[in-house]
């Protein structure tokens, strides 16, 4: 998948599908307590209303509308043994 298709700005227009007369805007960014991951919190208003969505930055440098998946615990070879 292209990388610019995985941009922010992207996003943004995809899943807000922002109308001329809407005004975009972060409500929100930070770091994820767990593991230091970047999020974003978007809002886009209208006449009709407001939709909001948080956006999730992958290891990969793209972001998403779903968080990236946390390590997960595994047992090694000396576990297994034992």
């Amino acid at each position: 998948m292209n990388t610019a298709e995985k941009s922010l700005r992207y996003l943004v227009d995809k899943w807000l599908a922002p109308a001329p007369q809407a005004q975009i805007r972060v409500l929100r960014f930070g770091y994820m307590r767990e593991d230091r991951r970047r999020y974003v919190l978007v809002e886009a208003s209208a006449t009709n209303g407001s939709h909001a969505i948080f956006f999730f930055r992958h290891d990969d440098g793209c972001w998403c509308v779903f968080p990236p998946q946390t390590g997960r615990h595994s047992m090694n070879d000396d576990q297994r043994a034992a």
